[in-house]
């Protein structure tokens, strides 16, 4: 005779959704790094820590008879913003591009055919594990300086091939999240579908992409994130964006006490930018979380 099973039964598959939900909670939270949150009385106390600081500066700078700190920065925070911009600009055409051509090459990846499969696959695997900033080198000097079309010559500036040099990794990791968010929606959905008479594309494209963009939007906007965060790289390799700007601005000025209020008006500029893009990751992650 069956005995019933305990309300306190350790087999996680036989609990309610309810309780499935927080005892992975509960383990995640068990098992994770520790998390530091910053109250409101934490976030007051930096604040009256930052002004002090600030204020002292500025006393500094007065009374040796220099311009402020504040107000060189504001001098010089319209020519940084242009280069600010260039920031922006470049990692939004190399997430666009980044983003069409890793989804056609992770539905390579899940290919019937072997060879387009495997090809997919190293080509994913090389990309995703190279060093952005060597990759960054290899098109900004291998990459043709001009390029003739019909005829006519066309130079080919540095943030282009900067963006391209950013597009390689981008699409390696586009690749990964749709391979990885195909292969997450179960085998039987694909066998149900074959029963009613759809073609593998029609599958595809009307009843799992469908369901995978739930499972694709957080990590990709974690990646655009990460890439935001990645294009200063290209100053390294002469691109005039907000970090090459600040440096040149720092080498104008000549004055060492403009070293931190200038990156770090840089970075407060980043943080603004990549902030509300990492609450709203967290929010659709929470939203469109998939209980198994």
């Amino acid at each position: 005779m069956r005995r019933p099973l305990a309300d306190n039964a350790a087999f996680p598959v036989l609990l309610p959704p309810a309780a499935r939900v927080a005892r992975r909670l509960e383990e995640e939270r068990r098992y994770a790094l520790p998390v530091v949150r910053l109250d409101g009385r934490t976030m007051l106390v930096l604040a009256a820590l930052l002004c002090l600081w600030a204020g002292v500066a500025e006393a500094q700078a007065l009374a040796s008879g220099q311009e402020s700190v504040l107000a060189t920065i504001f001098k010089w925070t319209p020519l940084i913003s242009r280069g600010f911009a260039l920031n922006v600009a470049i990692s939004l055409i190399a997430m666009g591009l980044g983003t069409m051509l890793g989804l056609f090459l992770g539905l390579a990846q899940i290919s019937l055919l072997p060879p387009v499969r495997a090809g997919s696959w190293a080509l994913t695997q090389f990309f995703r594990n190279a060093p952005w900033l060597v990759l960054l080198f290899y098109c900004i000097f291998v990459l043709p300086f001009r390029v003739t079309v019909f005829g006519q010559t066309f130079d080919v500036p540095n943030w282009l091939r900067a963006t391209i040099g950013l597009t390689l990794p981008v699409m390696a990791n586009v690749s990964e999240i749709v391979r990885g968010a195909v292969q997450s929606i179960p085998r039987g959905q694909w066998e149900a579908a074959e029963s009613l008479g759809y073609r593998r594309g029609q599958t595809l494209r009307e009843i799992i992409l469908p369901q995978c963009l739930k499972r694709m939007a957080p990590p990709w906007m974690n990646l655009y994130a990460i890439l935001v965060m990645s294009t200063p790289l290209a100053s390294v390799v002469g691109v005039e964006e907000a970090m090459t700007l600040t440096r040149g601005a720092l080498n104008a000025e000549r004055r060492g006490d403009l070293l931190i209020p200038m990156y770090g008006a840089l970075l407060l500029a980043f943080f603004v930018y990549c902030w509300p893009i990492a609450r709203a990751t967290q929010a659709l992650e929470r939203r469109w979380q998939v209980t198994t």
